[in-house]
Order: C-alpha cells, then sequence, then structure tokens
C-alpha cells in the first residue's frame, strides 16, 4: 500500500510543482541582492549600511525554516504557502514605500522571514513522500534555492534598468501571488494515516541506534551545520573581493561565484543520488571532507585559472551537504515533526553562513590576508566532520551490540 503512495507517480509530479513553488518564492531571498546598487544611490550611506537589509533578509530567512516548518508540521504546507506567500507580496509592497534605508531593511526581514518557506519547510513536505528516491527527491528541492538566484536576478535586471527597483518589488509580489497560491493550492493532498506512521515508527527504530534523544541529535547536527557552513561561506562570500584583492577584478569574482552556485546544482543532484545508495550520514561525511579539501586547495592558488577550477571542485563538493542533513533528520528523528526538526537545522546551516561571512571579514581585518579567514574555515570544517564521524561510529557499535545481545 505505502508503494502506491511513496515513490509514486504523483510523488514526482509533486516533487516538481515543489521544485516550481520553491523557485518563485526563494526570491525574496535573491531580490535584495538585484537592487542593492540602486538602493546604495538612492539612500547613501557606507557600504556597511546599504548590506544591512540583505543581513536581515538573512536572519528573517533563517528564523522563517523553523517557525514555518513548525506550522508545517501542523496546518499542512498548503496553508503555509498560501500565508507566507501574502506575508512575502506585503513585504515587497511594504519595501517600496519605505522612506529610509532601516526602514527598507526591516521590510526585508519580514522578506526573508516568509519566503523560508521555500527552503526547509518544502523540503521536509517532500520528504514525506518518497522513501526509496527520498535522497533524489530532497536534493531537487533544495535546488530550488540555487535556481531562483541564478534565474531571477537575470530575469529582474531589465525591469531594474528600465523602471527602477521599486518597479521590480512591485513585479516579484505579484509573481509571488499569482504564481504560489494557485500551485500551493495543488500541494494540498496529505498523507493517509497508516503511511505517517511507518515512518514515524522506521525514524524510531533508526533513533534507538545513536542512542541519543531527537532533541539533543538536533542540537548536535544543528552544530554540525553551522560547523560546515561557517567553512562554506569563506569562498561564497568573500570570492568576489579575494578576486579584488589579487588583481583580477569583481566581475571575475562573480563568475566564479556563478560557477560554484551552477556546480552546486549539479553537486545536489549527484548526492541525491549517493544518498539513496549509502544514506544522509554517508553522503554528509562525504560531502564535507570534500568540501574541507577543497577549502585547502585555495591555499596554494593564486592565479585565475587555477582558482577557477578550484571554485568549480568547490561548487561540486558542497552543494549537497545541506540536503543531506535534511535527509538526516528524516532517517533519525521523529516524522510527525520533521518540519520543526528540519527547519531547525536549516536555520543553523544559514547562520552558520552569516556567521563566517562576518568571521572571514574579522580575520582579514586582523590579518591582511584571507589565508587565515580560509584555516579558520578548515577548523569549522574539521569540527563538523569530528561530529559526523562520532555519529556514525556511535551508530555502528550500538549496531554492534545489540547484535551479540
Amino acid at each position: 500500500m505505502d508503494d502506491l503512495i511513496t515513490d509514486s507517480r504523483y510523488s514526482w509530479v509533486r516533487l516538481g510543482l515543489t521544485l516550481f513553488v520553491a523557485t518563485v518564492i526563494n526570491a525574496g531571498m535573491w531580490a535584495i541582492i538585484v537592487i542593492m546598487p540602486a538602493i546604495e544611490a538612492e539612500y547613501g550611506g557606507t557600504r556597511a549600511m546599504v548590506s544591512l537589509p540583505y543581513t536581515l533578509t538573512m536572519v528573517g530567512f533563517a528564523f522563517g525554516n523553523y517557525v514555518i516548518g513548525r506550522a508545517v508540521d501542523h496546518f499542512g504546507i498548503t496553508a503555509s504557502l498560501i500565508v507566507a506567500a501574502i506575508m512575502t507580496a506585503i513585504g515587497f509592497i511594504l519595501a517600496t514605500l519605505s522612506s529610509s534605508l532601516l526602514i527598507l531593511s526591516f521590510t526585508q526581514l519580514m522578506v526573508g522571514f516568509a519566503s523560508a518557506v521555500g527552503f526547509g519547510p518544502l523540503i521536509a513536505d517532500i520528504s514525506h513522500w518518497f522513501v526509496r528516491r527520498r535522497g533524489i527527491a530532497v536534493a531537487i528541492a533544495a535546488s530550488g534555492n540555487y535556481l531562483s538566484g541564478a534565474i531571477w536576478p537575470i530575469l529582474l535586471a531589465k525591469v531594474l534598468a528600465e523602471n527602477g527597483w521599486r518597479a521590480v518589488y512591485i513585479v516579484m509580489a505579484a509573481v509571488t501571488l499569482f504564481a504560489v497560491i494557485p500551485l500551493s493550492l495543488a500541494l494540498r493532498r496529505r498523507l493517509p494515516q497508516q503511511v505517517q506512521t511507518a515512518a514515524q515508527n522506521t525514524s524510531l527504530a533508526n533513533a534507538k541506534t545513536v542512542g541519543l534523544s531527537p532533541r539533543a541529535l538536533q542540537y548536535l547536527l544543528g552544530f554540525a551545520g553551522i560547523g560546515c557552513c561557517v567553512a562554506m561561506s569563506m569562498p561564497q562570500v568573500h570570492i568576489v573581493a579575494y578576486c579584488v584583492d589579487l588583481g583580477f577584478g569583481p566581475a571575475v569574482g562573480a563568475q566564479m561565484l556563478s560557477l560554484m552556485l551552477l556546480f552546486g546544482v549539479v553537486s545536489r543532484i549527484i548526492s541525491g543520488l549517493v544518498a539513496d545508495i549509502l544514506g544522509g550520514v554517508q553522503t554528509l561525511l562525504i560531502g564535507s571532507s570534500l568540501q574541507c579539501l577543497a577549502l585547502f586547495l585555495y591555499l596554494p592558488s593564486g592565479g585565475m585559472v587555477s582558482l577557477y577550477v578550484v571554485s568549480l571542485v568547490f561548487g561540486l563538493s558542497q552543494g549537497g551537504i545541506v540536503p543531506s542533513y535534511a535527509l538526516v533528520v528524516r532517517e533519525y528523528m521523529p516524522a510527525k515533526e520533521a518540519g520543526a526538526r528540519v527547519g531547525f537545522v536549516m536555520m543553523a546551516t544559514i547562520l552558520g553562513m552569516a556567521l563566517g561571512g562576518w568571521l572571514s571579514g574579522l580575520t582579514y581585518d586582523l590579518s591582511g590576508s584571507y589565508t587565515l579567514a580560509f584555516l579558520n574555515g578548515i577548523i569549522w570544517n574539521s569540527a563538523n566532520i569530528a561530529v559526523i564521524i562520532w555519529l556514525i561510529l556511535r551508530s555502528r557499535a550500538s549496531m554492534s551490540a545489540s547484535a551479540a545481545a
């Protein structure tokens, strides 16, 4: 019976709809980057002040993953998407009415919070509809965030050039309402109770092998997520500035960032396929180890060609890490709490990105180069790897003890 519901034709149709919704609603996270130069021209201020709207967008996005994830557990994905779409559109409209940079920043907090529905909450929802192919399904759903970042800046650039940043936000408000709400109604189907019960029993059985409570495991995964994303943020946040320091210019750095994101999508798909064979924990270990190796490769890479190559390698290594956390949550934590648990870990990874971007900048300010910033990322990445290895060894020891008994 379960096989007729999970991994079914409907599951794949639902996944396609989920990817489309994620690509639209996640634009709330990327639109601020598109309009930032226009904001600086209108409001003035230092570069740090102009960056405040983006910072608050990410803060809202982080906490939205957890809060909306909990709402999905209680009210379902359709109701959560409708409310979040309305909130995102209102945030966009309020932003167009802002008379100061500070007011705009707080409207971005709302936009970031609401648009988070397109990341952790949607990932948690689609994970219920797959068992055998859950890895690739989660990877595809998570790719909506990267696709949104690749598509919307290009589409909105012409609107910005011809009509200004307020027109960009009005367009995004309309697109969000008229695309997300109808599609959310197509996702209103709920899983039968027997399928939910079977998933709950499986996750509880897996959890016993780790010997940790769901809350303890959640916090441990949250720490690991912060560690890997502090490391991940160094190239992603500072690659443009790094290229400027080396004399290559911002355009080259932007191309390297695009290369990372493009191959990050490839990495997510490959990692999803691997996870369906090895499981979330093993896939997470592979991705984190490859990311650490890529960070080491940045240290001797000072030439333009070598940096392009290493950035490609970095994108291939890191893209599948964050979706792997969602898989670990689904494998070892109660299925009925998937939205809140996945949302919490996604929140931790996003906060790790924010912390890592700041730490890398601080390290650069203190040392005058990015060498120590890369080393700082490697240290955090190593802590992340240590946590994953500890979980694997603990699980294997528990299973060996059970077999011996």
